[in-house]
């Protein structure tokens, strides 16, 4: 396989990440076991050159690397925050020029590539400003194009399932998948019905370049392997939960990806009962960006702070978080410590038989033991605690 796309320094405060990867750079490693041979057409600052080839070179990949003189960074604070993009307007590149068989083309953040390819796999990484993938003269006879619920409704202005036909017209495409977080995703057909793929749990969630890593997975076994688009993109959502749970590359066979536990597909999540202490700047920020990344997440969230606020009486506020909280299908803990009023929470949801995911960044072992002995779930990062929350309240 043929990957064109960016490699860029990426960076996250927590958890500590510095890499030098980009999605070009992660989706030519994804399948550097399973294609051999595989090749990235990529950018990169001319201090990195050597490094991005040397990196793909561990991966079994070869790199061809025009040499630019920016240092392009993606910066993050945790993983589900938004990205900073360093320079904020990188200069423009000339577009390179790639061919072969299969390929897989990623957008850019400088430049762009012009495709001739029998199979070809997009993903334009962005939503109002992509362009038909054979606007810049790329040429195919069979084209997929892969991108998320966002970018597809910003790059088509529809909603709902008319995304997937404004999409296969746009871009003339045969196949059109739609990935939809929690949900899984959706595969479009030209021609056909469309086919919801479950997501796939796994216990941790690093999610920086998880896209990529679903693109690089279709693109090899549609692609290159000539399977459907469904089961392709199904073994590409079963890759994604390898790769964030692991955080490993390259990707394994499909064979070893059998066991997976699917959650329900299309099927959005129930209300999450967002619990935690929010009597300082750094507790109420937890709580306030819990609430925004679950709602990103596609879950209705009750969160006391919001619904109930502070002002009412003791007795009163705490029968009102009680009443929404036996509305809700599954609760979050934020604890923060052990929290005396976010523990009742816990025992309460546990006694009423609802599932409990339980932030425990920092928690001494007898409150632990005891959490995890009631059937909590315990996770040891954010990202991971709002993706198990989300999934709880879906089954």
């Amino acid at each position: 396989m043929i990957v064109a796309g960016g490699c860029y320094l990426e960076v996250c405060t927590v958890p500590r990440w510095r890499r030098l990867f980009g999605s070009g750079g992660r989706a030519a490693a994804s399948v550097g076991r399973l294609s051999p041979g595989t090749e990235l057409h990529t950018y990169a600052h001319r201090g990195w050159v050597s490094d991005v080839r040397s990196s793909m070179h561990a991966f079994g990949v070869g790199a061809t690397v025009q040499p630019i003189d920016e240092r392009i960074s993606f910066s993050y604070f945790h993983p589900l925050s938004p990205a900073l993009l360093e320079p904020a307007v990188p200069a423009a590149q000339p577009a390179l020029t790639v061919s072969g068989d299969v390929v897989l083309r990623f957008g850019f953040v400088e430049g762009d590539a012009v495709v001739s390819a029998r199979r070809a796999v997009h993903d334009p990484q962005t939503g109002h400003a992509a362009s038909p993938f054979r606007a810049n003269g790329s040429r195919v006879e069979r084209l997929a194009v892969v991108l998320n619920q966002g970018e597809a409704e910003a790059a088509t202005g529809a909603a709902g399932d008319d995304v997937g036909a404004a999409l296969l017209a746009a871009h003339d495409a045969e196949v059109v998948v739609v990935k939809r977080g929690c949900e899984g995703a959706r595969v479009f057909r030209a021609g056909g019905v469309p086919a919801d793929i479950p997501a796939y749990r796994s216990e941790r969630v690093f999610k920086i370049g998880s896209g990529d890593v679903f693109s690089a997975a279709f693109a090899h076994h549609w692609g290159e392997r000539g399977l459907g688009a469904v089961d392709a993109a199904d073994l590409a959502s079963r890759s994604v939960a390898h790769f964030v749970d692991y955080h490993a590359l390259p990707l394994p066979p499909a064979a070893e990806l059998a066991s997976q536990p699917a959650l329900p597909a299309g099927r959005r999540p129930g209300l999450i009962y967002l619990a935690g202490p929010f009597f300082d700047l750094a507790q109420r920020w937890l709580v306030e960006e819990a609430l925004e990344r679950l709602q990103a997440l596609g879950a209705p969230v009750f969160s006391p702070l919001h619904e109930v606020g502070t002002g009412r009486p003791a007795q009163e506020t705490a029968a009102a978080d009680l009443e929404g909280l036996d509305r809700c299908a599954a609760l979050l803990a934020l604890l923060d410590g052990a929290d005396p009023g976010t523990l009742f929470e816990v025992g309460y949801a546990r006694a009423r038989g609802k599932p409990v995911v339980v932030l425990a960044e920092r928690l001494d072992d007898p409150n632990l033991t005891m959490l995890v002995g009631t059937g909590c779930r315990v996770a040891r990062d954010l990202t991971s605690a709002l993706y198990q929350a989300a999934w709880a309240a879906m089954e």
